[in-house]
């Protein structure tokens, strides 16, 4: 039998709850902006970033999949819908009809530029205009400390 983990404390339970509903409601809020304003749901404009982000806009299947952290089944469903909507193409197919490479559209290049935007002044109005530069540096360096350990 294993040793039971000690209990969160109530200050520690409260923290925790607190950063957890933070982080639900405030990815909600902006999925729902990105869906309502420009019909983007937030796993295409996460995608349209990073395609963006890559040199010639394009990328792996594999390192798209890795750099999103999503399982290559899940970035395989995103990218079809995303291909039906005319903002991803597939470039360069291997066997099995898989392809070589996702790649962004002048559509999904547009979708991005006239999205993110008003996606920064969401997130400006409803995350960091509430903090202090202070409060912001301390957010950065406890994210990357927790990111650190998790991507040990």
């Amino acid at each position: 039998m294993t040793d039971t983990p000690p209990w969160l404390s109530p200050a520690e339970q409260h923290g925790w709850r607190r950063f957890v509903r933070m982080r639900e409601k405030l990815g909600e809020r902006l999925s729902r902006a990105l869906q309502a304003e420009f019909c983007l749901s937030a796993a295409d404009y996460r995608v349209l970033v990073h395609l963006v982000d890559a040199p010639g806009g394009r990328l792996r299947p594999s390192d798209l999949a890795r750099s999103v952290e999503w399982e290559r089944s899940r970035m395989s469903h995103q990218v079809a819908r995303m291909v039906k909507r005319g903002l991803v193409g597939r470039e360069g197919c291997l066997r099995g009809g898989r392809a070589a490479f996702v790649v962004i559209t002048p559509e999904g290049r547009t979708a991005i530029a006239e999205a993110a935007p008003r996606h920064v002044e969401t997130v400006r109005r409803l995350f960091v205009d509430l903090l202090t530069p202070d409060e912001l540096r301390t957010l950065a360096r406890v994210s990357h400390r927790v990111i650190e350990q998790l991507e040990k």
